[in-house]
């Protein structure tokens, strides 16, 4: 048995940008700040930021473009994948992603929080939750479901 999951709860270090597959399936990325804060061995209390790329499918992307903005509070469900590529100067480099798979709006009214009315369909056979502040919006990650490929990334 084995376990990717991720649980984060940070903010936007950008506004989310949405994009569409040509099967019509939305791809919203944005960048999540987390900090951790600590005493250094001289006693000094030091601040540390860690950057995650996020990537959110479908209705949940489509609600985070929608609601989310710079600076926004969210907590964020989903599981790490790492993506190949080749640079420019043709050397194969790794980057880590967070596909997300369940969101929770957090703040208040005036951070652009959805009214508690408001709720998505999870498609791909999911269960429709409140995208407001009581239950997290949750989205079968990737089309159809399944893996995300290359040709599902419109960029």
């Amino acid at each position: 048995m084995s376990v990717n999951k991720v649980i984060l709860v940070g903010r936007l270090g950008r506004d989310p940008e949405t994009r569409y597959t040509s099967g019509g399936q939305a791809v919203c990325n944005f960048s999540l700040a987390t900090d951790e804060s600590y005493k250094d061995k001289a006693g000094e209390r030091q601040k540390h930021t860690e950057w995650h790329k996020l990537v959110l499918w479908g209705k949940l992307g489509e609600l985070a473009q929608q609601y989310l903005k710079k600076g926004s509070l969210v907590y964020l469900e989903g599981r790490i994948q790492s993506r190949e590529w080749q640079d420019k100067e043709g050397q194969k480099r790794t980057s880590f992603e967070i596909v997300a798979t369940g969101m929770k709006f957090l703040g208040g009214r005036g951070d652009n929080a959805p009214p508690r009315a408001a709720s998505a369909s999870a498609g791909g056979g999911g269960s429709t939750e409140s995208a407001g502040f009581d239950s997290p919006v949750s989205e079968d990650a990737g089309p159809s479901g399944g893996e995300i490929s290359d040709e599902d990334i419109p960029f």
